[in-house]
């Protein structure tokens, strides 16, 4: 009988031991996930009052004086440094007829900026093993075979376009005769269309003109290269573009409120701003040859169709925390491999774009620009590891050549406020906040 009780004893003992480990082990863990960060839905959260800061009133104050100088309606700027959200805020209106202020969670188009986003999604193709940047996009073994439209190319230089050739603007493609992504209404004209061209109906009409120089010789800016790079998204990843994107390439990023955008004011989003031709307020012909005069932001253009060449809305945030994704930087997890960043920021020389950046300089500034009807953007990386992400709802006077100007602004804000903005990082909130 003794022997049972001190056996019960000792197993007794033994549980309350292991128990015991048991629950030390749990409130450690408890007490890491506890001080761990996690990241936050941005345009849920992110909001004026979180940058309403004493110290970067003078920040403000030029801010709107360069938004009074230009006739901005609105402004979103975000400002991050080595990946840590420090400052993001609207300034102005967001929709000036509904007396809705601009805040920096609203989103916005972004132009060519979109292009970024796209060549993302060819890389993590790459990565994958499921494509090459060598890879021809026409040809016998090309990625894109679909007869319904690659049966009009009678310009054997079409074999020998690469997808890096797409990526760099050096695809042979140029704007002569219009760029085709807006110039809907003279093809419809042109080809004795009724309705706005159908994707397969655009790349006939282009694929059947000849290149204006051999693919990889020379460099021009073509949007036409970017859709055909959406495309290719398309046909290697078996998914659409759209969907392709949000699950493999902006989610993975932390950005959930990427957008396609639509054409007219009421294909807004929740949380859209409201665009404005600050420059030019004439009316202009809809984009579908209807004979209506339209706002030239809603309308004017087919925005939608241009898909991965520009049809992207998000909000400066988000765009802040995308190029955190893809900077090489160890504080947010890169969807990109180090090889890969490389690869899209390897410099050059002066005449060679980089893959999805306009610019990436050999001392590690990088840029990145969007521009059209009620749309300026601007994307700056810095060497000291600051971004500064600014989006506009509002054209001007001066087109792309704005955001040469914003790049001056940049330059002055930072000389004189980089310093004052707080330390801390709105990418991410404890658990138990």
């Amino acid at each position: 009988m003794k022997k049972f009780n001190i056996g019960l004893f000792v197993l007794a003992g033994a549980c309350a031991l292991v128990g015991l480990c048991v629950s030390l082990s749990s409130s450690s863990d408890n007490a890491d996930d506890m001080a761990s960060p996690v990241p936050v839905i941005l345009n849920k959260v992110i909001t004026n009052e979180l940058s309403d800061t004493s110290s970067l009133k003078g920040m403000d104050s030029e801010v709107r004086r360069y938004m009074a100088q230009w006739n901005l309606r609105g402004v979103s700027l975000s400002v991050m440094r080595n990946d840590s959200l420090l400052y993001a805020k609207g300034y102005g209106w967001a929709d000036t007829e509904a007396g809705e202020e601009m805040q920096p969670n609203m989103i916005m188009r972004v132009a060519s900026v979109s292009k970024l986003l796209t060549a993302t999604g060819i890389m993590v193709l790459k990565e994958r093993g499921l494509l090459s940047l060598q890879d021809t996009v026409f040809g016998p073994r090309g990625i894109l075979t679909d007869t319904s439209y690659t049966s009009v190319i009678r310009d054997p230089a079409y074999r020998k376009i690469t997808v890096e050739d797409l990526l760099r603007h050096k695809g042979g493609f140029t704007s002569a005769g219009g760029d085709p992504m807006f110039s809907t209404r003279s093809i419809m004209l042109q080809n004795h269309l009724d309705t706005p061209p159908d994707r397969t109906t655009l790349l006939r009409t282009q694929l059947k003109r000849r290149l204006r120089f051999q693919p990889g010789t020379s460099q021009y800016y073509s949007n036409f290269g970017y859709l055909l790079l959406s495309l290719i998204v398309e046909e290697v990843s078996g998914e659409d573009y759209d969907t392709f994107m949000q699950e493999n390439v902006l989610k993975p990023a932390g950005c959930h409120g990427m957008r396609i955008a639509g054409n007219y004011l009421e294909d807004r989003y929740p949380g859209e701003v409201k665009y404005y031709n600050g420059a030019d307020t004439l009316l202009v012909e809809e984009y579908n040859n209807s004979g209506r005069l339209v706002d030239r932001c809603y309308g004017g253009n087919d925005i939608h169709s241009l898909s991965g060449a520009g049809a992207w809305v998000t909000s400066t945030p988000e765009l802040a925390r995308f190029v955190a994704s893809i900077d090489g930087r160890p504080e947010v997890p890169d969807i990109i491999s180090p090889e890969s960043v490389a690869e899209m920021t390897r410099w050059i020389d002066e005449n060679t774009y980089s893959l999805g950046w306009n610019d990436t300089k050999p001392d590690g500034e990088w840029t990145r620009t969007g521009t059209f009807s009620g749309t300026s953007a601007l994307v700056k990386y810095y060497p000291d590891g600051e971004c500064w992400v600014m989006v506009t709802n509002t054209s001007t006077w001066k087109g792309p050549g704005f955001t040469r100007y914003t790049a001056g602004l940049f330059r002055k804000l930072r000389e004189k406020y980089s310093q004052a903005l707080p330390s801390r990082n709105m990418f991410y909130e404890p658990v138990d906040k």
